[in-house]
């Protein structure tokens, strides 16, 4: 079959999305890239490069191209030193692709190495099963050299964005690839996201829609769906508390777990196959031998009758083989609070109530944990639900409302959080960084750091503690803006360091132990709470302002679950 369509043009729209500015121009960009192509196998690939990257999320696949790998490789290709010139460069344009691709284009070097050639979307996809396939650096450093030789500059950088198997950094997401994709070839939306949902492939959704076989599409287990998502309470105006139903938002990891007699697959929030890190979890299960089933819930470090900090739960988080040792200090447990798939068919259009009484059958037959609902009616109840959830050590209370459907991958008015700031602290800004699609040509991404002037660990004066991008208001931002024109001290491609003048209180929901960042803390969903005009850098927090916070949070002792308990077992 003759391709007509090359790489090098594919890229080039990937270009235009990225410099177009409105969700519906750039839709209609790629639904005419779509429509244009001719073979089936084009369109599966463009519809998966732009939105899953090297490889289809269910398949399982990485290339294990790190960022160093291909700026080592780029450092190589281009005769340059990857300490004194790469990384400098890296840094002035904060994007590692970024900066190769300019190298390609200006480097003498790279210019005379490169004779590119017409290259299709599956020969792409045939060079990332090579490096796939491929078992040390220096194999993939060889075939990614061969394969740059080919190449212009901006599919390099496009190239390399794909290895990493996330956002390709367009302003351009999974909705816009679906909202495309109806648009090219003249679907409902609505089905399209279906499709999509139940395959798993943004690629397969595609060429069934362009073959007008979407009907054809079925769920096939063992490969992660979209979840439900909430919205906070506070961005809902809530009527009829009596069609919800309440229960505690547990401090724990979002999950999902896929099971069939004695097969058992656990997916992460992010759609990662996390199995191996939850043994103990995959054997509860298997035991069991239950009929063919998903289920959705919560994982939680769960000892001595009482769900323990997420904290402790990061000490399982990401470990493929836990030993013996750490199964027996940080045992978990997986409460289900939902049941998408059983019987043999997705349940998703089910009410919440008739999805509960399929779940509470078979927790009830197979003796699994599920999560406790309760009734209420006013928002005095949801007061005394919610400080109970606080004293069993939970984040705070989840509303459901009764007859909403499985709505995955969408935050609507059918779940709400309830919770309450962990904390709050007065910060400084250190670094802006250009916010992209509609907040392109603005800063509207912060780093945020606090004082270590007297802390003799350190050298400098401040750390950062966390990125915020949310939580101003339009005006906010626009003044922000203003005064970080006067304020810039460096600047490094997308990102500006500024003098630390503009003090922001960030409030959030909780500290975590880190210690791959210098302050040895994370912030969890830190947001802006007000912009402090009045304070200096003099006033903000500092580490040892978070560490007393941090230390304070752990020794909270939560209630047992046999106490009004959250869980039914």
């Amino acid at each position: 079959m003759t391709q007509s369509f090359t790489f090098r043009e594919y890229c080039c729209i990937l270009q235009k999305i990225r410099e177009t500015r409105g969700t519906n121009a750039k839709i209609t960009i790629f639904a005419n890239c779509l429509n244009n192509l001719k073979h089936s196998d084009e369109i599966f690939l463009a519809a998966q490069f732009i939105g899953e990257g090297a490889f289809e999320e269910v398949s399982g696949l990485k290339a294990s191209v790190g960022s160093r790998t291909s700026g080592v490789a780029a450092a190589a290709f281009c005769e340059i030193d990857y300490d004194r010139v790469f990384k400098p460069c890296r840094t002035a344009t904060g994007s590692s692709s970024e900066a190769i691709e300019r190298l390609m284009s200006n480097i003498d070097a790279a210019v005379h190495k490169r004779s590119p050639q017409k290259l299709s979307l599956p020969d792409i996809q045939n060079i990332f099963e090579q490096l796939y396939q491929a078992r040390s650096r220096v194999e993939k450093d060889a075939i990614l050299q061969e394969t740059w030789k080919k190449m212009t500059p901006v599919e390099i950088k496009y190239f390399i964005r794909m290895l990493g198997q996330g956002s390709l950094r367009i302003g351009f997401e999974t909705r816009s690839v679906i909202a495309s994709i109806a648009k090219a070839f003249g679907q409902d939306k609505e089905n399209i996201r279906y499709v999509h949902m139940i395959t798993g492939s943004l690629g397969k959704t595609a060429a069934l829609a362009r073959e007008n076989r979407l009907d054809e599409a079925r769920f096939h287990l063992f490969h992660p769906l979209s979840f439900m998502l909430a919205s906070p309470i506070e961005s809902r105006s809530v009527e009829h508390l009596e069609n919800y139903i309440a229960e505690e938002k547990f401090d724990g990891m979002r999950a999902q777990v896929h099971v069939d007699a004695n097969q058992v697959k656990i997916f992460s929030r992010d759609l990662n196959d996390i199995t191996h890190s939850f043994p103990d979890i995959t054997d509860f299960f298997r035991i069991r031998n239950i009929p063919a089933a998903v289920f959705d819930g919560e994982i939680c470090v769960y000892k001595d009758d009482t769900i323990l900090p997420f904290q402790l739960l990061q000490k399982r988080i990401g470990i493929k083989k836990p030993g013996k040792k750490i199964l027996q200090q940080y045992p978990v447990l997986f409460i289900s609070y939902d049941l998408v798939y059983t019987e043999g068919k997705p349940i998703f259009e089910y009410s919440l109530k008739k999805r509960r009484e399929l779940l509470e059958k078979i927790a009830g037959k197979f003796r699994l944990p599920v999560t406790n609902q309760m009734k209420i009616t006013n928002r005095d109840e949801i007061d005394v639900l919610f400080q109970r959830a606080l004293d069993h050590g939970n984040e705070g209370l989840m509303l459901k409302l009764k007859n909403s459907p499985y709505q995955y991958g969408q935050r609507r008015k059918s779940w709400l959080k309830v919770k309450k700031p962990g904390g709050s602290i007065d910060t400084v800004i250190l670094y802006a960084h250009a916010g992209s699609g509609k907040r392109g040509g603005t800063y509207s991404d912060f780093t945020l750091g606090i004082s270590v002037k007297d802390d003799e660990r350190f050298e400098e004066e401040f750390i950062p503690i966390g990125k915020a991008y949310g939580g101003y208001t339009d005006d906010e931002l626009k003044m922000m803006n203003s005064k970080i024109r006067e304020l810039t001290a460096e600047r490094f491609g997308p990102t500006l360091r500024l003098h630390p003048k503009i003090v922001v209180e960030i409030e959030f929901d909780d500290i975590q132990a880190n210690k791959r960042t210098k302050a040895g803390y994370t912030l969890r969903l830190p947001r802006f709470r007000r912009i402090r005009w009045d304070l200096s850098s003099i006033d903000i927090n500092t580490l040892a302002d978070v560490e007393e916070l941090y230390r304070q949070k752990m020794m909270l002792k939560p209630k047992p679950q046999h106490e009004n308990s959250s869980i039914i077992f």
